[in-house]
């Protein structure tokens, strides 16, 4: 005959419900692991700093990105990683005095991985986008920061000439966007271990 009886895991081992050994205190048991877990929460609770929060001076990190003074960068690709720069440290528009130079060069590549068979023209691109940075203090010079941020953008080319214009415009901006975030988070990092 079929039995609709649940199986639980004491009948896969050989014991029966019969034979399981009783949990003295089910709540006690609760409460100890709930301790426990609150124990374990509170030691950590300390080691967490905020990475935009106060820092060691008492100044917010925000504080200390507005005093970033972005030198410009030469090309249009260029052009687009400067102005991200300076609004994703500074977006607020006001003039704070420089403390610190970020100098970035930025070299760009264009390869084309995908031929079309018939016609022997590329059907996509990528664009890959490498910026060295480096941030000193203004009046000293000393090195804060420095570093390699690397980034890659694909589009499709077409018979078209404008549109692969415009798609590779698209591309370099989406790249300026990616490596603009990618150094300002480094940045924050550095000075953010500094104080």
């Amino acid at each position: 005959m079929w039995s609709f009886k649940k199986a639980t895991s004491s009948a896969a081992s050989g014991r029966s419900a019969s034979q399981r050994p009783p949990v003295a205190n089910p709540l006690a048991a609760r409460c100890a692991m709930a301790l426990g877990v609150a124990a374990i929460a509170l030691s950590l609770a300390g080691c967490i700093q905020p990475l935009y929060g106060p820092i060691g001076s008492g100044a917010p990190l925000a504080a200390e990105l507005q005093a970033i003074e972005v030198e410009p960068i030469p090309d249009r690709i260029g052009h687009y990683v400067t102005n991200e720069l300076i609004f994703g440290f500074n977006g607020t528009g006001s003039n704070v005095l420089p403390r610190y130079h970020l100098k970035v060069t930025v070299k760009e590549r264009v390869q084309t991985p995908i031929l079309d068979t018939v016609t022997g023209r590329a059907t996509s691109a990528t664009l890959i986008v490498d910026a060295d940075y480096k941030l000193v203090t203004v009046p000293e010079g000393v090195e804060v920061a420095t570093g390699v941020a690397s980034t890659i953008a694909s589009y499709d080319r077409f018979s078209n000439r404008l549109s692969n214009v415009r798609a590779a415009r698209d591309a370099e901006i989406r790249d300026a966007k990616v490596l603009a975030d990618n150094i300002r988070t480094r940045v924050s990092m550095a000075l953010a271990a500094l104080h």
